[in-house]
């Protein structure tokens, strides 16, 4: 959409416990700046041009749409946009972009130390510890062991890179079949429960979309080995999470690395918490230390893309609910 003649109007959608921005003066130098929260939301977006999403699960924006006459830009300061994609916003002429590439790398890293967890019986020692028991076991070696990596884009492919040098043979799975210089093979994510019968490793960073939701049901946990391992750092929803507990219960699956869950927090009575084969994070594989500067940083950068009438970076296909081609 056009630029507006003058200075643009962004609001910043905080929350309470959110510190700002750390480029807040440099933003309000290309721009005229609003800093609600998601009760102030709808007086803010009068008038205004562009929204940061810096309360980046906010769905408020939804509520307060058909007021928002002026919008021309959202910036979500997340990887995943499921949050937010609703109808009437998908199908508008609104520009969505997102943090792409901010956290390739820092969920890679936590793939592998997930995978080196389970193979090495990380979490059993510190059980062990708790205990003061000193028991002597044989571990599980890593090199050469098979990894299936459901969603194929910019966290896949560089979790596919790292498993990969470390001596993981790595399959991807995706929204088509095809050869691929990181992935090897990937399979269409209609053949998932093939492309899972023989991994000892099963990752899933695929976005959340109307496709990939529930994916992974009954019947592709059904098809994994008895001794696989399954890593979600994508989105709880991906996962039929009431056939997952039952798999876990009755030992059909070795265990499960979840670092996000369909209801988060994950709630007191969940048998997730108390299942030994679990593991649970609290939606952090990506956030390490300065990861909001970085997304600070990365938003001023497309603003003043923006305000020169420049292409912007990481434009979200509302469609399908990612970059294309990333």
């Amino acid at each position: 959409m056009p630029q507006p003649s003058g200075r643009p109007v962004v609001v910043i959608l905080s929350a309470p416990d959110h510190q700002h921005p750390y480029n807040l003066e440099a933003i309000q130098e290309l721009a005229d700046v609003r800093i609600t929260d998601a009760a102030g939301l709808q007086e803010a977006l009068n008038g205004a041009d562009i929204l940061l999403l810096w309360d980046f699960f906010s769905q408020a924006l939804e509520s307060v749409w058909a007021g928002a006459h002026r919008l021309s830009w959202v910036h979500a300061a997340a990887a995943g946009v499921d949050s937010i994609l609703f109808p009437a916003f998908r199908d508008s002429e609104v520009t969505l972009t997102n943090a792409h590439g901010i956290f390739d790398r820092p969920i890679a890293e936590f793939v592998l130390a997930s995978i080196l967890a389970h193979d090495k019986q990380l979490h059993y020692s510190k059980t062990l510890q708790h205990r003061h028991e000193w028991k002597h076991r044989d571990l599980q070696g890593t090199h050469g062991r098979n990894v299936v990596i459901v969603g194929t884009g910019g966290i896949g492919r560089e979790t596919a890179r790292l498993l990969t040098a470390v001596g993981l043979h790595v399959d991807g799975v995706g929204r088509t079949a095809r050869t691929d210089p990181d992935f090897g093979t990937v399979h269409a994510s209609t053949d998932l429960a093939q492309a899972v019968a023989s991994a000892d490793h099963v990752v899933l960073i695929a976005p959340l979309t109307e496709q990939t939701r529930g994916m992974v049901n009954q019947n592709v946990l059904a098809a994994m080995k008895t001794s696989t391992h399954l890593i979600n750092v994508g989105r709880g929803a991906l996962v039929d999470e009431p056939a997952l507990i039952r798999a876990l219960q009755d030992g059909h699956l070795a265990a499960a690395s979840l670092d996000v869950v369909a209801e988060e927090p994950l709630p007191d009575n969940s048998p997730l918490w108390d299942l030994e084969s679990v593991h649970i994070s609290a939606h952090l594989s990506g956030d390490i230390y300065g990861w909001r500067d970085m997304l600070a940083a990365q938003f001023l950068q497309n603003l003043r893309q923006w305000t020169a009438g420049e292409p912007m970076d990481h434009v979200v296909d509302k469609a399908s609910g990612f970059v294309p081609g990333k």
